[in-house]
């Protein structure tokens, strides 16, 4: 592990992928809970669907800052649905009903990581403090109240408030900032290699990756020495050192 532990004196947590997955793309929850849920797709039907709706959401306003967790994913997976009626893969009748089935099982996922994860974020936050960066809708700060994290971060960096998302190094200098020290004494946790190991190191910072299922066959390829598989254990690296 290539981590100096002594100079950390702050820490920055991504959100999404990070905190409520334990590391895995949130296209695997989903394609999870669509077959648990008994969608008749394949997975690439799924991907295809899958980026059409991140599109949507990202040009057009659906999310509005008072919008849980849950309320996001009803949302979404009813764009995923309805483009696959679209394509003719889906029946129109059984959209909403099978759109809050699936965001059932992806909340309840979500609120488990979340739950694992705060013991972690307890024991962090009571030796230094935390900044959330994130790329999200508007609405993070209303998830972090819902899942009951709100408390462990002086502050809030979201993409879509401050104008500025990853991969754009320039997130993480405005949480480096936020914490008010140098970047090499800011600790970056992640799950995703591009959008938030390299930039943050490109800001200066120290990063672990918190490595689970990835979107691309290269990411799940590529190695790097700060590499996890759960938060737990980078805890124990930080507090043994």
């Amino acid at each position: 592990m290539n981590i100096d532990v002594s100079k950390i004196k702050g820490i920055i947590f991504d959100y999404g992928g990070t905190l409520d997955t334990g590391g895995d793309h949130w296209s695997e929850v989903i394609w999870a809970a669509w077959q648990q849920a008994g969608v008749a797709a394949d997975k690439a039907e799924f991907r295809e669907v899958y980026v059409y709706a991140e599109r949507e959401l990202a040009r057009t306003l659906h999310i509005l800052p008072h919008h849980n967790f849950h309320d996001l994913l009803y949302m979404k997976m009813q764009i995923e649905l309805q483009r696959l009626t679209e394509m003719g893969h889906f029946a129109p009748e059984e959209v909403e009903g099978m759109a809050k089935k699936i965001a059932d099982i992806c909340y309840a996922s979500a609120r488990a990581s979340v739950d694992k994860a705060k013991p972690v974020l307890d024991a962090l936050s009571k030796k230094y403090p935390m900044v959330l960066v994130s790329n999200f809708y508007g609405n993070v700060e209303t998830v972090l109240k819902d899942f009951g994290i709100d408390k462990y971060f002086i502050k809030v960096i979201e993409s879509a408030v401050v104008g500025v998302r990853k991969p754009d190094p320039k997130i993480f200098t405005l949480g480096v900032e936020a914490l008010g020290l140098k970047p090499e004494e800011v600790l970056v946790f992640g799950d995703s290699y591009s959008k938030d190991i390299i930039p943050a190191e490109k800001a200066g910072c120290q990063a672990m990756w918190l490595k689970g299922k990835g979107w691309t066959k290269e990411e799940d390829e590529t190695l790097h020495p700060n590499i996890i598989s759960s938060l737990d254990e980078a805890l124990a690296f930080i507090e043994g050192e």
